[in-house]
Parts: C-alpha cells; sequence; structure tokens
C-alpha cells in the first residue's frame, strides 16, 4: 500500500514531531517543538503514522508462491555470487552491489516508516539472492529525513564502516516495533525536547529509545557511537541529501524506488516493484 509522506511520519500522543530542516539539525527547531496536525511547514510532512503493526509482512496479491522464489521470473542460472556483501558509501547514502552492473536501483527510505520496515522484511533478502549477489543490479539505499527521530537513527546507521551498513540498516528496521512504541508513548514534555533535532536532544532520544545499546550490543564503541550522535556536520548533510533527492525525483512516498535514474510511479512496496523487476530481468528481455 502507498505510504504518503504523513503516513511515515513519527506522531506521540496526537502530536507530530517536528520536520528536520538543516537549521534544526545544527541550532535546533526555533518554529516550535510541536507541529498540530495538519500545520503548513515548509514541506507538508505534518500527517499521523500509522497505528504500529498495520502492516503486516504478507501481500494480499495471491502472488505469495512466486515472490518467495525470486529467481522465478529473473534471468540468469541463480548461482551464488558475493557483490551483495559489497557496500559503498555514496554521496548521498550507500550503495550495494556490483558497481558495474547493468541496472541501478535508487531505495528512498526513512526508519520511522512502517512500510520501509516491511518492505526490507519481503524484499531485500530476495533482492540480494536474485540480483545483487549476482552482479546484475545495485542498489542504492538513501534515507529520507522527515523528523527528528528519522534524524537520529540515520546518523547511527550510517556510524561505521560501510561494509556493516547492510547489518546496521536492518536491525534498526527489524527491531523497529521495540523501539518506535517507546517514541509514541513517550511524555510530551519529552516529545519537545527531541523535535529540536540537536546534540544533546539527539543524545537523549537514542538513551531513552535504547537506539545506543543497539549498536553497542553488536561491539560498536559507546565513544564512537556518541560521535556519530554528536556530528552536527553529518545531520546537516543528511538534511540536505534528503531534500535533494525530494527536489530531485520528486518523492513524495516511502519507500520509494527509482531504476536507472528514473522515479517508478506508484511503487511502494515489494509486491509492486517485483512486476517491475521481473519485466526488466526476465529470460529474453534482451537486457
Amino acid at each position: 500500500m502507498k505510504a504518503p509522506f504523513g503516513a511515515c511520519l513519527a506522531m506521540v500522543a496526537g502530536i507530530v514531531l517536528a520536520p528536520v530542516t538543516a537549521a534544526t539539525a545544527l541550532s535546533g527547531w526555533s518554529g516550535g517543538a510541536n507541529v498540530p496536525q495538519g500545520a503548513q511547514t515548509g514541506t507538508q510532512w505534518g500527517e499521523e503514522l500509522p497505528a504500529l503493526g498495520q502492516s503486516s509482512g504478507q501481500s494480499s496479491s495471491g502472488q505469495s508462491g512466486t515472490l518467495s522464489n525470486p529467481f522465478s521470473a529473473f534471468g540468469g542460472d541463480g548461482r551464488r555470487a558475493s557483490w551483495h556483501a559489497e557496500v559503498e558509501r555514496t554521496a548521498r547514502g550507500h550503495r550495494i552491489g556490483n558497481p558495474d552492473a547493468e541496472a541501478h536501483m535508487i531505495e528512498f527510505m526513512n526508519y520511522t516508516c512502517t512500510d520501509c520496515a516491511r518492505f526490507a522484511r519481503e524484499g531485500e533478502g530476495a533482492l540480494d539472492l536474485a540480483l545483487l549477489a549476482p552482479g546484475r543490479m545495485t542498489l542504492e539505499v538513501r534515507p529520507i529525513i522527515r523528523n527528528a527521530i528519522d534524524l537520529t537513527v540515520s546518523l547511527l546507521v550510517q556510524c561505521g564502516e560501510p561494509e556493516d551498513f547492510k547489518d546496521r540498516h536492518r536491525m534498526f528496521l527489524a527491531r523497529q516495533d521495540d523501539w518506535l512504541p517507546k517514541a509514541t508513548s513517550a511524555p510530551q514534555s519529552q516529545q519537545a525536547l527531541w523535535a529540536r533535532g540537536d546534540r544533546a536532544s539527539r543524545a537523549n532520544m537514542a538513551a531513552a529509545l535504547n537506539l545506543d545499546d543497539m549498536l553497542a550490543e553488536r561491539g560498536m564503541s559507546r565513544s564512537d557511537i556518541n560521535r556519530c550522535i554528536n556530528d552536527d556536520r553529518a545531520a546537516l548533510t543528511l538534511t540536505d541529501n534528503s531534500q535533494a533527492d525530494v527536489n530531485e525525483f520528486g518523492v513524495t512516498s516511502t519507500p520509494g524506488f527509482a531504476l536507472d535514474g528514473a522515479m517508478l510511479p506508484d511503487v511502494h512496496d515489494w509486491e509492486t516493484l517485483y512486476p517491475v523487476l521481473s519485466a526488466r530481468f526476465r529470460p529474453g528481455s534482451g537486457r
């Protein structure tokens, strides 16, 4: 199901966290900590987050047999390769796969989006096996920053070596049901602090939602975690890159996808992406 911008915004106790801008990331949200529902805020992202658990993770199309076999519609012999383990940091995200692949896809996502977590469960493993590992396609993951929670989690996901990006990315999405409910049930005073998006608010958020503990459990040092949370320049880059992608590609929903430089219309989940890739890579397609 299409997830519009507002549907993936974090909402706490009926109040939407203020969208984060470049100014917010460095100096705090100057326009008020909370944005009433439906308010005009530069880019109109102020809508409710869908109820937690709304995305069941199951396809409603009856294609489950086909979708569960990613090799069924893609060309190639299905032999295992290891390009899916190759990760490179890019100007706006992280690229997975063979840089000389015949096709290049961008995934636009954000970490408070429940449909993005569902896509990670349903589609990313299949993409690894069918298209990334054999070196036929690259996948570049680019975060769209909708709110201060997205900003903080994105800073933590990019914290560390690029080769471990996939593990961090998938961990925060796989455990979204652990940390996102803590955000939706936080006191209003804490919401107001987080909405500023500055160093102190990011550190408070990371501790309150146990985001820092999740990385520490994976062996990252507390000093490295704190360094990433406090990196204002990285925060500014994330917000600038997010806005650049919105401007360049016209991103209106997450997850969203661009294939070979062109945005795919009305494709926002594995169920709708699969037929596009099947046609692109089907045997005898001439590609």
